[in-house]
């Protein structure tokens, strides 16, 4: 049996939660649902039953795996739309993206750090090719698209394979006291803030006036993390990353217009537990319960504490 064949290993499930505080008016857009004369121009994402704000999973997940990117220096070998480029792992396997004409190397995403934890799409697209060591492309039985020499080395074509992420973000959604503050202000927004902006233009002063929505600082947010262990050693080099990468979004920003003052946010109450598979079986006979978690109080505390979380992981 080919190892892509093989189930993946399953050692257990770290969890990390903490309460997401915005400190500036966050914005995350939802698309609009009117065209109204005086209306917003950018609203907040909601949610369709209770028309609460809230923070999808997919744009606290996005701003961390781009901060992690810019940490490991990766190349850019991925064409992102509009001129921009950003990082993938083009299979499992390492090898090389080619871009009109150019040899850029990727790590494959068995091995890669960031796309181990947030998973990788395999194949450049249009335009590209995916280029793995020919001995790597045939002992595996890939597809072969045609051979070439890169650095004294002969190398195949073939279509990449994806990897699945490691990394769960859930959607952060109001703490219920927070959601109570939230629905007594007036503001003419259900739960949140207008903000008017008017852009200049330079050279002959035309205004360009907009409204944008925005959830108020001072809201509170549960925010939860899970990361499945398949690999002891690469869970510990995998979380302290993460926890790096948690600490970095504090001195940057969440959602849109960060450059302008949004969007800027600090982690408190953590809670960090991990669940190896023998605990949820032993659970489930009643033989055992889970461990009480680990409680840190920020960040700065998250890091300066890590060897505490690592003491509990396969391995350590």
């Amino acid at each position: 049996m080919s190892a892509s064949m093989q189930q993946k290993p399953f050692l257990g499930k770290l969890r990390l939660t903490s309460t997401l505080l915005v400190e500036t008016g966050l914005h995350i857009g939802g698309g609009g649902e009117n065209l109204d004369i005086g209306g917003l121009d950018k609203p907040v994402i909601r949610d369709p039953i209770t028309r609460h704000p809230y923070l999808p999973g997919s744009s606290i997940k996005g701003k961390l795996r781009s901060i992690l990117e810019r940490l490991l220096n990766k190349p850019l070998n991925r064409t992102g739309g509009s001129g921009t480029y950003r990082y993938e792992s083009d299979d499992l396997e390492d090898g090389y993206t080619e871009i009109d004409g150019q040899n850029i190397p990727y790590e494959g995403a068995h091995s890669c750090k960031l796309s181990r934890i947030f998973g990788s799409t395999g194949g450049p697209g249009s335009g590209a090719k995916t280029w793995i060591k020919t001995s790597i492309v045939e002992a595996q039985g890939l597809e072969e698209k045609g051979t070439k020499t890169i650095k004294d080395e002969k190398y195949t074509s073939t279509k990449g394979r994806n990897a699945p992420a490691r990394l769960i973000v859930r959607d952060s959604h109001l703490l219920i006291n927070s959601a109570q503050k939230l629905k007594k202000i007036d503001t003419g927004l259900y739960m949140t803030e207008w903000k008017f902006e008017n852009g200049l233009d330079r050279i002959t002063a035309a205004a360009n006036p907009r409204q944008i929505e925005r959830v108020p600082a001072g809201s509170e947010f549960g925010f939860e993390l899970v990361y499945t262990v398949e690999d002891a050693s690469q869970a510990i080099e995998d979380l302290k990353n993460l926890a790096i990468a948690v600490a970095i979004l504090e001195d940057d920003a969440l959602g849109g217009h960060g450059s302008r003052g949004y969007g800027k946010v600090k982690f408190q109450n953590f809670k960090f537990s991990y669940h190896d598979i023998e605990q949820y079986r032993q659970v489930v006979s009643g033989g055992t319960s889970f461990l009480n978690p680990i409680s840190l109080v920020d960040t700065s505390e998250l890091l300066s504490r890590f060897s505490e979380i690592q003491g509990l992981l396969p391995g350590s």
